[in-house]
């Protein structure tokens, strides 16, 4: 039986919350010195899909990386090396105003080194971990993901009332040293982890077949490809529907208003987890989601945006923790490196089309019907969160998806029995 290390997790987990923290304030102030400086939606999305594009298309040779190499390892040099294009865009305001071409370089050299992070921290997750300990532990890295979301936008609204974006980066700079000493210290206190097969370093990366062998966690990240696309389109249009109307200290106050939601829902978990009923939670929450995201662009007053805000966070979690719950525990613990990269690669083409799509259509629908970029904004939040809805009905009738839950009860069984038989 696998030996717990829950402290070393959540010491791991820790420098990982002070990452996200930092990267959400350096996300929150880039899209407020854009939006300042351009008025369009379609600059934003373009410096965010310009951060995520490298760290989708090298998840997968990443995640090959995860299960040839030390994990943690990777880890350290994923989040120290991806603090040049922070000190690239620094570098570049400190000499004068950074364009937009600047800080979609640096954004772009970040993304890149990231990428070795994200594979290698799910697969230390369950190097670390015993199977009972996944969701309770899936409650907690969502809490972390969130903290970008939470902590980062109230942070960076107030400081930007009184210093400018030059501040946000430095502070994020500094997140970095941290999160490369919990890694290190995780990494001290136990074995490398072992390499995997020596097969050519191109075969490795053909990990298709370990998502396509099983089809259900295929179907699974197929939907979850399409659910982000449109969560996708809300993360994008969220901020200039309200920088339309409000200033950046409000919009930081309401964005960690709604990230709340998450908070709660992500402490819920940590502390109870979800026992049973994945498939069933998965399809309602997302449901919920989709629901509670069309209610956000209905009205232009903060007050209703952050509580439909609010409870489209809330619902999140819940999602996330399903879906990661799923999927790893139908994957053997050996090829989770690879898993995590190609599962990764996938669903998350959905925010490829939204962040390639939602700014222009923004302002296309704002300049037409001559309401604004805001406006346009809210209109393609509120289709998106219909459709997430509709999205979300098709995850429970899918009997790939449910027999994922199903194979899973058999192997606890299976798993009680083998105990029993030791036993005796």
């Amino acid at each position: 039986m696998k030996r717990s290390n829950f402290s070393r997790f959540l010491l791991l987990w820790a420098g990982e919350l002070m990452s996200s923290i930092g990267s959400g304030l350096t996300a929150f102030g880039l899209g407020v010195y854009i939006f300042n400086r351009t008025g369009s939606a379609a600059n934003m999305a373009l410096v965010t899909l310009l951060g995520f594009l490298p760290t989708l298309l090298l998840s997968v040779p990443s995640g090959v990386l995860a299960d040839r190499y030390d994990r943690r390892a990777l880890m350290m040099a994923g989040d120290g090396l991806s603090a040049l294009g922070v000190v690239y865009i620094l570098i570049c305001m400190i000499r004068g105003d950074a364009g937009l071409a600047d800080i979609c370089i640096g954004v772009f050299i970040s993304s890149v080194f990231s990428s070795l992070t994200e594979p290698s921290y799910r697969a230390t997750v369950t190097d670390l971990l015993t199977k009972e300990e996944y969701s309770k532990a899936n409650g907690l890295v969502s809490l972390a993901g969130s903290a970008r979301y939470l902590f980062s936008p109230v942070i960076a609204g107030i400081l930007l009332t009184y210093f400018d974006v030059k501040l946000l980066l430095i502070i994020d700079i500094c997140t970095f040293f941290l999160t490369i000493s919990s890694a290190a210290a995780v990494r001290k206190a136990m074995p490398a982890h072992r390499k995997g097969t020596q097969e050519p370093f191109l075969a490795s990366m053909k990990a298709g077949r370990i998502i396509a062998d099983n089809r259900g966690v295929m179907m699974l990240v197929v939907i979850s490809s399409v659910i982000t696309m449109f969560m996708g389109m809300f993360q994008i249009l969220a901020e200039p529907l309200i920088l339309s109307f409000q200033d950046a200290g409000t919009l930081g106050i309401a964005e960690t208003v709604c990230a709340g939601g998450m908070l709660v829902s992500g402490v819920v978990i940590g502390i109870r987890g979800i026992k049973r009923n994945f498939v069933k939670t998965l399809g309602i929450s997302l449901a919920l989601s989709g629901i509670f995201m069309a209610g956000f662009g209905m009205i232009e007053d903060i007050v209703p945006i952050c509580i439909s805000g609010f409870l489209f966070f809330a619902a999140l979690p819940f999602a996330n923790n399903c879906l990661d719950y799923l999927a790893r525990t139908n994957i053997s613990d050996e090829m989770q490196g690879r898993a995590w990269g190609m599962i990764g690669f996938i669903s998350q083409l959905g925010y490829v089309a939204a962040y390639g799509v939602s700014g222009i259509a923004a302002d296309a629908l704002g300049r037409v019907t001559g309401l604004g970029v805001g406006r346009g904004a809210a209109l393609l939040i509120i289709a998106s969160g219909i459709l997430l809805a509709l999205s979300a009905c098709m995850i429970p009738m899918n009997r790939s998806i449910r027999a994922l839950e199903k194979n899973e009860d058999e192997g606890v069984c299976e798993e009680k029995a083998v105990t029993v038989q030791d036993a005796t």
